[in-house]
């Protein structure tokens, strides 16, 4: 069985080019267009370009780490928060009062929260980032300037695109950049909070640069009973890994597919309907019917049969006059039952059907005689039909010569 058998030989044919065409155009520019990964800042643990976050993540899990993604709402994760709790947020994209909060009960049920960037510094608590005013941003080798173990780090590498404001005496900064503070950890509530100037050192680019994976371990703390949630919930509209695929390749297998759809409804509909009515085939007039009937009668010599036709036809109809069903009677019989409903039918009622009865039967009996007899039978059932109306006793039932010619012509 042929694909799309009901399609027309040369439609089918333009649709599997088309269908061939806009696939290669897809499995091309998928091939060939960059992803545009390589140039989106978003540290997301997803994302394998330049600036995402999927090594860092990949790293964590073959490490031992107990490291997934949080895509929910972010209330839900304070609801189930403990002192085995560790949050990374990688730049987030949120100002919201709920997110706020939400962090906070983090850290108030002992979490441990590390979040980077400028946005990232609004949601701590007692946070206060400020833009930077001697970074040049460019790669930095930040200096370690703490005494806890954060600072012990060794060699990191940073492109700072935040300060944090100095004050208060529990945020230790561990690292500085020109000196401005670009590694700060502090203690909130029972939670513990690190805050970094940018996501650098976990970023694709730069993870494997100097100690800059050291640096992200030693945030996180102890490996051990640790649950690590990287947080995606903030990263704006990802919302899965669906988003991640779209692309120039995806945009235009979205714009060749309507393409496709339109060239499959036209190459279909152009064949597979009428544009107009089929014309009706001519038929014959009523006259040019009896006239192939009458020679098809006078080639088979069947004059007998055209008056076993009419006279069947007359004694089923007469019967029904008479409020009789149609049985098989004798013109005798026949006469007999019209006579008693018709009683002022014509004397000459039992001869005529005798007559025909027998010019039915009789396979000599010429073509004259038959249309004879025919238009006799014929004039005696519609003197019948018009006694049978209601009001119609007075009507002349007599068949004449002259009733059989008037009924003919």
């Amino acid at each position: 069985m042929n694909l799309l058998s009901s399609l027309d030989p040369g439609d089918r044919k333009l649709l599997f080019w088309c269908v061939g065409i806009a696939l290669l155009l897809a499995v091309a520019a998928g091939v060939l267009t960059p992803s545009g990964e390589d140039e989106n800042p978003l540290p997301s643990s997803y994302m394998s370009g330049q600036h995402g976050a999927l090594a860092a993540y990949e790293t964590l899990m073959r490490s031992g780490y107990s490291v997934e993604r949080w895509e929910r709402p972010l209330s839900e994760l304070a609801a189930q928060a403990d002192p085995d709790t560790v949050v990374i947020f990688a730049q987030p994209d949120s100002r919201e009062i709920a997110d706020i909060k939400a962090v906070r009960q983090i850290l108030e049920r002992g979490g441990r929260v590390v979040a980077t960037g400028f946005a990232g510094g609004f949601l701590l608590p007692r946070g206060t980032p400020a833009s930077p005013s001697e970074f040049t941003f460019a790669a930095c080798k930040l200096e370690a300037n703490g005494l806890d173990p954060l600072a012990a780090s060794g060699e990191v590498w940073m492109v700072p695109q935040a300060s944090w404001q100095m004050g208060d005496p529990a945020d230790r900064v561990q690292y500085t950049c020109a000196g401005q503070p670009a590694v700060v950890e502090f203690n909130w509530g029972k939670g513990h909070v690190i805050w970094w100037a940018n996501s650098t050192p976990l970023e694709n680019g730069s993870l494997s640069r100097a100690h800059n994976l050291d640096l992200l371990l030693n945030s996180l703390g102890p490996k051990s009973g640790h649950r690590v949630y990287w947080d995606e919930s903030l990263h704006g509209d990802i919302q899965s890994v669906w988003s991640f695929a779209w692309g120039p390749a995806m945009t235009l297998l979205c714009w060749s597919l309507p393409v496709l759809a339109l060239l499959i409804v036209f190459s279909f509909s152009r064949r597979s309907g009428p544009v107009r009515a089929v014309p009706l085939p001519a038929r014959a007039t009523p006259m040019e019917f009896i006239d192939a009937l009458g020679s098809l009668y006078r080639g088979a010599k069947a004059s007998s049969t055209a008056v076993a036709i009419a006279w069947e036809r007359f004694r089923r109809q007469a019967l029904a006059l008479c409020g009789m069903r149609a049985q098989q009677l004798d013109a005798a019989e026949l006469a007999a039952t019209l006579r008693r409903r018709f009683p002022a039918a014509d004397a000459a009622l039992e001869a005529d059907l005798a007559a025909c009865e027998a010019g039915a039967k009789d396979e000599t009996t010429t073509p004259r005689e038959a249309l004879r007899l025919t238009q006799l039978l014929g004039a005696y059932l519609d003197k019948l039909r018009a006694a049978a109306r209601p009001g119609a006793a007075a009507i002349d039932l007599t068949i004449s010569e002259e009733t059989i010619h008037e009924r003919a012509s």
